[in-house]
């Protein structure tokens, strides 16, 4: 089935799934009368082709991210350093969930792809299930690894036949997103699949 995804701010790049496949990137005008028939996701602010974090090691393996029932033990926020170094040596086994988790909440900052080398299985199994894309690292990295890097790194524009991965971030337009950063997105898609919805 066809989904036609269109931002009220941007509505020269809507985005026509087909699949896990981008069938069509243009006016939204102009593909709602083509494509009468495709299911109409219609967004707040602008449309984007995702960011890449290129943190992932250290978000995915070497950040503890807590599971919400452990809110009173470890808070709700993600644990670096030593303590979450600690908390996986008591128990290895929380390497996957915390991992689960960690892409979740990547999926929820507009991240549709991650950088950087994984080496445990759990990191790289919730990757894969998640369907993120792995890209290069930048040679330099700006900063201390965030949910929201500075700068952001977007992707490359979306064309037809390629994968359907892209963020929607509710903000007028890309300058507001670079000052608000990417805890406004409201919807993640990737392999044509809506995997985050703001609440």
């Amino acid at each position: 089935m066809l989904t036609l995804h269109v931002a009220d701010a941007s509505p020269e790049n809507a985005v026509l799934v087909d699949g896990a496949l981008v069938a069509a990137v243009g006016p939204y005008e102009e593909l709602a009368a083509a494509h009468e028939d495709a299911r109409l996701r219609r967004w707040p602010g602008i449309l984007t082709p995702g960011l890449l974090n290129p943190y992932g090691p250290e978000l995915l393996e070497q950040t503890y991210h807590p599971d919400p029932r452990e809110a009173d033990t470890y808070g709700t926020e993600p644990i670096t350093g030593e303590r979450a170094r600690e908390i996986f040596r008591a128990d290895p086994a929380r390497l996957g969930a915390s991992a689960r988790r960690g892409v979740q909440r990547l999926l929820a900052h507009g991240t549709v792809a991650v950088a950087g080398e994984l080496r445990g299985r759990a990191a790289q199994d919730a990757v894969r299930r998640a369907g993120l894309a792995v890209g290069q690292r930048p040679p330099n990295l700006p900063g201390p690894p965030s949910l929201a890097p500075t700068p952001l790194v977007l992707l490359p524009r979306l064309a037809a036949g390629g994968p359907a991965r892209f963020a929607v971030f509710d903000v007028p337009d890309r300058a507001a997103l670079v000052r608000r950063g990417p805890a406004t997105c409201v919807a993640t898609v990737v392999g044509g699949r809506l995997v985050y919805r703001a609440r």
